[in-house]
């Protein structure tokens, strides 16, 4: 009878040196998209929005390339999103680690984004049109 050998589990392992979530992600994952085509975009309006003071907010543009990536992936609700911050190395990558919570999600979608979310959403479309990814040519 041959010996059975097992790969060493490893769960429980420090590691010497932190893992890069970027070299667990394929190049041309569609998370590296989301990430440089919410990076072209025009914020300033958005930006002009906030009035300082008081805490420290997440970053708008963060939280539109993890709101943008959700709807990618058909993920709507604000809770799927927090725990997907939690959970999923695509949106741990693309929020720097950062996990706001669903109420400040819902909060920044629902009040921050209210005014501008169709002019940010047409200019997402015509980036990605501009790059190739998407064709104008039929609408559905």
């Amino acid at each position: 009878m041959a010996k059975i050998v097992f790969k060493e589990l490893t769960s429980n392992q420090n590691v010497l040196f932190p893992v890069s979530l970027s070299e667990k992600i394929a190049p041309n994952h569609p998370v590296r998209i989301v990430n440089s085509v919410v990076d072209a975009l025009d914020i300033s309006s958005l930006l002009s929005s906030y009035k300082g003071g008081g805490s420290s907010s997440y970053h708008p543009r963060m939280m539109l390339k993890v709101l943008f990536y959700a709807y990618l992936n058909n993920i709507y609700s604000c809770r799927k999103i927090e725990k997907a911050l939690q959970e999923n190395i695509h949106f741990m990558w693309l929020s720097g680690n950062s996990t706001p919570d669903f109420r400040t999600i819902n909060d920044f979608r629902g009040k921050r984004l209210k005014e501008h979310i169709k002019s940010l959403f047409s200019a997402i479309v015509l980036l990605l049109q501009e790059s190739g990814y998407v064709s104008l040519d039929v609408q559905y």
